[in-house]
């Protein structure tokens, strides 16, 4: 399709259809600003009148940008203030650029490495997704095009913080980043008092993956424990997070001080917010053998 074509459009009706295919999102987009079908997926991003720019991989929405930050905040803030003082970090996925910019708003990250297996989405994110993409030629940032899960095998001992932005692990490479043989290198690349934390999916529409990833990560780490949040444009409006760590504890080793210190601006996490997520209801306890 031509620029001009692409500038040009109006009303596009675009549609997610959820697991099962018996329920789904729409949203009416103003204009669609690019389409391009890499080695690896299918790359659009829309404009929306109320939403702002919308990020779509292979027709599963990543983020829009009324929303994103509730996302990218809670998948980086809880696992960055629960290590006492995190240095080296490694996110694998977020080629957008959103989890990047969170980790870098911790003055004491010394390197990040973003590693995509995407090269486009990169190049993409950079032309079309300002807001989110301002830390990616940032000199603390490394970007690495490469599947995570091969490059995390290749540390050991190394990383204070990995950040695990993925697709859903039925779209693209997603699935290679829920595997437990994945959790295992990841374990071996953290330092000894390192934290880990992934996405793991929403607990209505893909319940089964949010029971496999929890149980996973938890036969891999000592301390395992599922979080949750608002997230208004993914499947049922709530989602998952499971944080996993060698000995630290998000719970009973968080400094809310740390918090109430923190100079950089924060729209959804705060210090309440990070105890209170912990909190699970009762069916999604027993959804993840938590009782």
């Amino acid at each position: 399709m031509e620029d001009r074509e692409l500038r040009t459009l109006n009303h596009l009706l675009f549609m997610e259809h959820y697991t099962g295919g018996n329920a789904g999102l729409f949203m009416k987009m103003k204009k669609l600003l690019y389409s391009y079908q890499s080695p690896y997926q299918r790359i659009d991003i829309f404009e929306h009148p109320e939403f702002g720019m919308v990020l779509v991989l292979d027709g599963i929405t990543m983020f829009t940008e009324a929303d994103e930050f509730m996302y990218h905040e809670m998948l980086v803030h809880i696992p960055l203030f629960t290590h006492p003082n995190p240095k080296r970090a490694l996110i694998i996925g977020g080629g957008d650029g959103g989890s990047l910019r969170e980790v870098l708003k911790h003055s004491s990250v010394e390197e990040a490495v973003l590693c995509e297996v995407d090269p486009y989405v990169i190049e993409a994110a950079k032309k079309y997704l300002k807001d989110m993409s301002i830390e990616l030629d940032n000199p603390k940032t490394t970007i690495v095009n490469e599947n995570g899960a091969d490059f995390v095998k290749k540390h050991r001992d190394y990383f204070d913080i990995i950040v695990v932005d993925s697709t859903d692990p039925t779209a693209g490479e997603g699935g290679h980043l829920f595997t437990k043989e994945f959790y295992v290198n990841c374990y071996s690349a953290l330092r000894e008092d390192g934290v880990f934390c992934a996405e793991t999916e929403d607990p209505f529409y893909d319940k089964g993956w949010v029971a496999i990833a929890y149980n996973r990560i938890s036969s891999v780490f000592p301390v395992a424990k599922m979080y949750t949040s608002f997230m208004t444009t993914y499947p049922s409006g709530m989602w998952t997070y499971t944080l996993g760590s060698k000995i630290m504890d998000p719970v009973d080793d968080f400094d809310a001080n740390r918090v109430y210190e923190f100079n950089a601006p924060l729209r959804y996490y705060n210090a309440e917010i990070h105890t209170a997520s912990f909190a699970l209801p009762t069916f999604l306890r027993e959804l993840t053998g938590q009782f």
